[in-house]
């Protein structure tokens, strides 16, 4: 009856003591085994026993690729604080594990220690625009000191990256100010461009139109001297002389004007001279004037011919095909 009481005891105890001999090691996972406190040996990921009792699980490491956030505030040349975000990207050497679990207590404090040294070491040697363009010096420099301390205790750094670069609140407000100042000044500049080219477009064209303006007022002169020279030679033609022809003509166009004045304008009233001589004065006024403008016609029509002359001394002689007897 006792045996049979203790059959079941025994089995219960053979089955806890197989299951605690049995254990399952993770992927990218390594766990360190100690027989009697004395380091064993390390296990890779599956399935694996170990001696019940004997032997135990002392630790696991963990083989993935780990990143570590560290925030260090330091000084820079031109004294302004500064706070920088380094992460460091680390992963234990498979062949160091040994080295990995028991050479460092908290491999964290070390890597934050020398993270804090290097960049203490650093950003002080820089200025504080230099810290923004030149973080990848700083990322390097880190990279390589962990590199040659952490070596030697399993751990490869594969990647050092300054991830934020907080100036004091005070500072980023009077960078903020510079900036926009800076903004304020190119936006004045290219207003002014904008403002003086029109400008230049406007007397440009103002330009233009005052020749085309004098241009057409000679052109129209030009054709009234004509008019007027052609008209002198018609009353010639019939028997009038020159200076009766030039007071008629201007007389002419005297009261012409005044009757196209007077149905054009909204006024109906004429000044006019009031002296016994107004009218022999006006008359003798207008016939010198236009005197001087025939002379001018007479001048224009001496060049016009001078002009004709000398283009037929330029026409080229005739071949002899084009002579004909």
């Amino acid at each position: 009856m006792d045996i049979l009481i203790g059959l079941p005891i025994i089995v219960v105890i053979s089955v806890l003591i197989l299951f605690s001999a049995i254990f399952i090691v993770k992927q990218q996972t390594a766990v360190v085994i100690e027989t009697f406190g004395r380091f064993s040996s390390i296990r890779n990921s599956g399935l694996q026993l170990k001696i019940p009792i004997v032997q135990r699980i002392s630790g696991r490491i963990n083989l993935k690729i780990q990143q570590l956030d560290v925030m260090v505030e330091t000084k820079t040349k031109d004294d302004v604080f500064v706070r920088l975000k380094i992460s460091v990207q680390f992963q234990v050497i498979y062949e160091n594990v040994y080295d990995a679990f028991y050479k460092l207590q908290s491999p964290h404090d070390q890597i934050t220690s020398y993270v804090f040294d290097v960049v203490r070491a650093e950003v002080p040697k820089m200025k504080l625009d230099d810290v923004f363009e030149r973080k990848d010096n700083i990322a390097i420099a880190v990279k390589r000191e962990l590199n040659e301390a952490m070596v030697n205790y399993g751990y490869d750094i594969i990647k050092t990256l300054v991830t934020d670069i907080d100036p004091d609140v005070q500072v980023k407000e009077a960078m903020n100010r510079i900036n926009a100042a800076e903004r304020e000044k190119v936006a004045a500049e290219y207003e002014a461009e904008a403002d003086r080219i029109k400008i230049v477009a406007k007397a440009r064209a103002e330009a233009e139109s005052k020749r085309l303006q004098g241009q057409g007022i000679a052109d129209q002169r030009r054709e009234i001297a004509r008019g007027l020279e052609e008209s002198v030679d018609v009353l010639n033609n019939v028997g009038i002389n020159s200076q009766e022809a030039s007071a008629l003509i201007v007389v002419t166009q005297h009261y012409d004007t005044l009757q196209s004045l007077g149905e054009e304008t909204n006024s109906n009233l004429i000044l006019m001279p009031n002296s016994p001589q107004a009218g022999s004065d006006m008359l003798n006024d207008m016939i010198t004037s236009f005197v001087a403008s025939n002379q001018i016609g007479e001048q224009m029509k001496k060049q016009n011919e001078e002009k004709g002359v000398v283009n037929k001394k330029k026409r080229p002689p005739k071949s002899d095909e084009d002579v004909t007897f």
